[in-house]
């Protein structure tokens, strides 16, 4: 996935109310930009890190600028744009990228499915009516060692979308749960049971299920965010 143009720099000052950011542009001036991100961004947006960012042509938005990636102290490249994640793996699969997700013929984006009011990030289809419901998350918690965590914070809506999956595969479908690590200090990825529990027991429920787990990295850069290789993923 390329960005339409190069993102710009600047010096990363603070974030707040969830969606804002200022930072302070190479000539010192400050000014406030746009962060699509409501998480708790653990670790990849504080004082003085370096801030990518894109600049919309809209006239209509009131920050025209919006975060895009990070860079820390260690030089580790992250990309806080959670909106990207879905855009950047359907790119891979429709590009037959992943080795794991290339037999089928269509390839769909938003879809509505499930019992609890659930949209799948990407549905695979063959006509033979084979299914494969793909559901994306993006990875950005780092703690020691390499060792990636999901998620950063309780998440009464990742925990649905297991028992979503679940409900597919009791229902004969393929379901896979794929995510997407976009730090690259992250060498090994793992359910966050210290910071939800629940989530981390659901992950265990859907691989007992039959549910499949990919993890894979990305490839980050102010030019473009391209998925790279796959990643270990271990249950605690």
């Amino acid at each position: 996935m390329k960005f339409s143009a190069p993102l710009q720099q600047a010096r990363l000052i603070k974030r707040y109310k969830r969606f804002l950011v200022d930072i302070e542009l190479p000539n010192h001036e400050l000014t406030t930009i746009h962060c699509a991100n409501t998480g708790a961004m653990t670790g990849c947006a504080d004082e003085g890190f370096t801030a990518f960012y894109s600049t919309s042509d809209n006239p209509k938005r009131k920050y025209p600028h919006s975060l895009e990636l990070t860079q820390n102290s260690l030089g580790h490249l992250i990309c806080v744009n959670t909106a990207l994640a879905n855009k950047i793996v359907y790119e891979a699969i429709n590009e037959r990228r992943v080795s794991e997700l290339n037999n089928y013929q269509t390839i769909q984006a938003e879809v509505k499915y499930g019992h609890e009011n659930s949209r799948i990030d990407i549905l695979l289809s063959n006509s033979d009516g084979t299914l494969c419901y793909v559901e994306i998350k993006s990875v950005t918690l780092l703690a020691d060692n390499g060792q990636g965590y999901f998620p950063d914070t309780i998440s009464a809506r990742g925990l649905k979308h297991i028992r979503e999956l679940i409900e597919m595969k009791k229902q004969g479908h393929r379901a896979v749960l794929f995510f997407l690590v976009q730090h690259q200090g992250i060498t090994h990825l793992s359910p966050a049971a210290h910071i939800d529990h629940k989530y981390n027991e659901g992950i265990k429920q859907a691989l007992a299920a039959g549910v499949e787990v990919l993890c894979y990295n990305t490839q980050l850069s102010s030019d473009a965010i391209i998925l790279n290789k796959a990643l270990p993923f271990n249950v605690i």
